[in-house]
């Protein structure tokens, strides 16, 4: 709304309005508006717009009565009774249109087991936050997050054991990256996170690593919780590279880690009842 020359914003900088919709009460000879108000960026429904000028247009047929003949005062406190009702119900139907499409966008971007983004979800968000930071001369790091012995796990633990990993992958994030971080789960036994001005790549996977072996000493994890993990930094000064390849980067790094990294027998780790890693 700040970048529509019609709207006086000097009158909404010091409110909470961020977007807002307008129709006029009657198409042709107009008596006025009526609006809908958002908090955040907001680009208005098909269906949000109609029932505002059904809303509109019944506002307007009303005043008109009310305006263009002598009433009694009981018939009139009737009909402004009646327009409120219309309101009411009107109002309720755009808010559940409007709570249904949030929902659906916030399903479609976010993976079921962990809550985290999924793939979509990662890509719509972190390409703007990429460019951004370029253009604030600020630095990115990618995090490629590979959970190791998933599929050791679910073949002898079964698959709720093998979620346990990846819900516990996903807190361990949580409680290592910061808020403005992006976490997200891109599939199966792999996650991945952007990062922005982080000081210190490797000082951040070391605590990770660390909370993962928390979160396995806390709920008591008869088998281990452990990743690999890989990243790739880019430097805002002479930077060309996109997301994609930030993120390939990452990956081919972790897996050069996990190459190195001594197997465990899953198998003899449940016939012993302990692991160490």
């Amino acid at each position: 709304m700040y970048s529509d020359a019609r709207i006086p914003v000097e009158a909404y900088a010091p409110t909470f309005v961020k977007s807002l919709t307008v129709v006029p009460m009657r198409q042709d000879d107009p008596v006025g508006v009526i609006g809908v108000y958002w908090a955040e960026r907001h680009q208005p429904l098909t269906e949000e717009v109609e029932l505002l000028q059904v809303l509109a247009d019944t506002t307007a047929t009303v005043l008109d009565r009310l305006l263009g003949q002598e009433m009694p005062e009981a018939a009139a406190r009737s009909q402004l009774e009646v327009l409120e009702h219309t309101n009411a119900k009107l109002r309720a139907e755009v808010l559940q249109r409007h709570t249904s499409e949030a929902e659906l966008t916030r399903l479609s971007l976010t993976d079921g087991l962990t809550g985290l983004y999924n793939r979509r979800g990662f890509f719509l968000l972190a390409n703007p936050q990429l460019l951004q930071a370029h253009r604030q001369q600020q630095s990115v790091t990618v995090f490629f997050i590979d959970v190791d012995y998933l599929k050791q796990v679910n073949d002898h633990y079964g698959h709720k054991s093998g979620d346990w990993l990846i819900l516990g992958t996903a807190a361990s994030l949580h409680k290592t990256f910061r808020e403005g971080d992006i976490l997200a789960r891109l599939g199966g036994d792999e996650f991945v996170v952007l990062a922005i001005d982080c000081v210190d790549g490797q000082e951040v996977v070391n605590r990770l690593k660390a909370n993962a072996e928390f979160f396995a000493q806390d709920n008591e994890l008869s088998y281990p919780l452990s990743m690999s993990v890989g990243l790739a930094v880019s430097q805002w000064e002479g930077s060309n590279l996109t997301l994609n390849q930030l993120v390939s980067k990452a990956d081919a790094a972790m897996y050069a880690q996990k190459q190195c990294r001594r197997q465990l027998n899953i198998a003899e780790i449940k016939a012993s009842r302990r692991w160490s890693v």
